[in-house]
């Protein structure tokens, strides 16, 4: 996927945003084509790229991460929750892209000169990697958001540099900020689905419930073993089935329900889908984090149906925590679960409520407005301190806890008041020697980036000081004491 849209060419400075995603199941795409967008809408918004980067990658890279994934969802998955669980503590793995992706990136690394953008959105961890990496390298001088697709975060998602970081819900943002990250630069916006009008026509009060059963995009065959269940249900319904691009299960599908004249419809893929979440009472599927944030903006409950590991387990975790879901643990029971849900007096209107209530319909337009409007400069999490996020997170403390040279200390710069980088306190020592002021705050300059310091400092001076010869900043602690930070 590389589509581009330009609006108002002559308009002077207006901004241009890069939106880079990764064609890994359909959600990613779909929250890049939600800030897509809620960039028509920006005035100040002058050119807008969506980028898949897999598509511009080498065809074995793009099977083995596109293709690869899903054969393992479904023949090893636990396998996908073991890797899951794996790469889930936030910065486990540091350092440079490893050969094979840089290597592949180098398309997406000239599409990104080429397009000169002056703010880039992530909806995939690969680029939010790949574009932190060009901000400490001083390739791209450009605003970077960060924004996740799932509910629970995920610590592939936290690169060592960015503007703005955008989680799914407040928990995400409490986490990351309990492991040290600024306050100012996590924000809790909800995952980005695209507006369309509804021009779902009214339901009757005297009509049945209404399901709507989706096997996906790409149409999984757990949808037949559905489908099979609601016929033994007790109570009076309709269902609409929603078969994806595969035709196979849509006509075998067609057959099946057959015998059970108008109550049921089987459609292929389709662009009803708002006017069906619209319409329906009941969605089941699965808990994917495009699917769930679609359902939830439309006041729709879930019955969740074969999560895959990792991810939409956790999705699910949430949205039954929060009563907008319930779960079948087993195909058997498909039909009695739905039942129970239908039949309980006024359970289903708490349901709807529920899914109301956590419902973000407006997350894209927050995120661009909190980016476009956000600091200008970088945080930079220096590899010391993603050591100590790591270990934090791994010995289950949070950063106040911390004591010591390996502990967090946050700069901040003097004139914007925003937190620019978050560094071990052994680190400052080093800093101060050079940059000291007489109140005991810091002016980093570049003149003083001298080639004998070693690689680290100086990609982190680059990144900081962007244009500037100099950059004023005061020292906040974590939970150093001032002797800490003065020894």
């Amino acid at each position: 996927m590389d589509r581009t849209s330009t609006r108002d060419r002559d308009l002077p400075g207006g901004e241009r945003i890069l939106i880079l995603s990764a064609g890994v199941g359909s959600g990613h795409n779909s929250a890049a084509a939600a800030v897509q967008q809620a960039c028509a809408a920006r005035p100040e918004v002058s050119d807008v790229q969506v980028l898949d980067v897999l598509q511009v990658s080498s065809l074995l890279y793009r099977t083995l991460l596109g293709k690869g994934y899903f054969v393992l969802v479904k023949g090893l998955p636990w396998l996908v929750e073991w890797g899951y669980d794996t790469s889930d503590p936030p910065f486990r793995r540091r350092g440079p892209i490893d050969p094979w992706t840089r290597a592949n990136a180098v398309p997406v690394i000239g599409a990104i000169k080429r397009f000169r953008p002056t703010a880039i959105v992530c909806t995939h961890f690969l680029p939010a990697q790949l574009v932190a990496s060009l901000l400490l390298r001083g390739v791209i001088d450009a605003r970077t958001a960060v924004v996740t697709t799932d509910y629970d975060f995920q610590g592939l998602w936290l690169p060592g540099a960015f503007h703005a970081l955008f989680v799914a819900r407040e928990e995400g943002r409490v986490e990351l900020t309990a492991l040290g990250l600024p306050a100012d630069r996590v924000a809790a916006t909800g995952i980005p689905i695209t507006h369309q009008p509804c021009i779902a026509p009214a339901r009757s009060a005297t009509e049945p419930p209404m399901l709507l059963i989706s096997a996906g995009a790409t149409g999984g065959d757990d949808a037949v073993s559905v489908v099979r269940q609601t016929m033994h249900m007790r109570s009076s319904f309709t269902a609409t089935i929603v078969c994806g691009h595969n035709d196979a299960l849509r006509q075998h599908i067609e057959q099946l329900v057959a015998p059970a004249g108008d109550r049921y419809r089987v459609l292929g893929f389709t662009a009803e889908m708002p006017q069906l979440l619209h319409r329906a009472d009941l969605f089941v599927g699965k808990p994917g984090g495009l699917s769930a944030s679609e359902c939830m903006a439309a006041g729709l409950p879930m019955v969740l149906v074969n999560p895959i590991p990792g991810q939409e387990i956790r999705n699910g975790d949430y949205l039954m925590e929060q009563g907008a879901a319930v779960r079948c643990n087993t195909a058997a029971t498909i039909g009695w679960k739905i039942d129970e849900v239908l039949r309980e007096p006024g359970r289903l209107q708490r349901m709807r409520a529920a899914a109301q209530r956590i419902g973000r319909p407006d997350a894209a337009a927050n995120v661009l407005t909190r980016l476009l409007g956000g600091p200008a400069r970088p945080l930079v999490v220096t590899r010391a301190a993603q050591r100590t996020i790591f270990a934090a997170s791994d010995q289950r403390v949070v950063a106040t806890d911390l004591t010591g040279p390996s502990s967090l200390v946050r700069l901040v710069d003097s004139a914007a008041a925003s937190t620019i980088a978050l560094l071990q306190v052994k680190e400052l020592k080093d800093l101060q020697k050079r940059y000291a002021t007489p109140n005991g705050d810091l002016v980093l300059r570049r003149g003083q980036a001298s080639i004998s310091l070693r690689w680290e400092p100086r990609r982190f001076l680059r990144a900081l000081l962007r244009r500037d010869d100099a950059l004023p900043v005061r020292i906040e602690g974590l939970s150093a004491s001032p002797h800490d930070l003065s020894e």
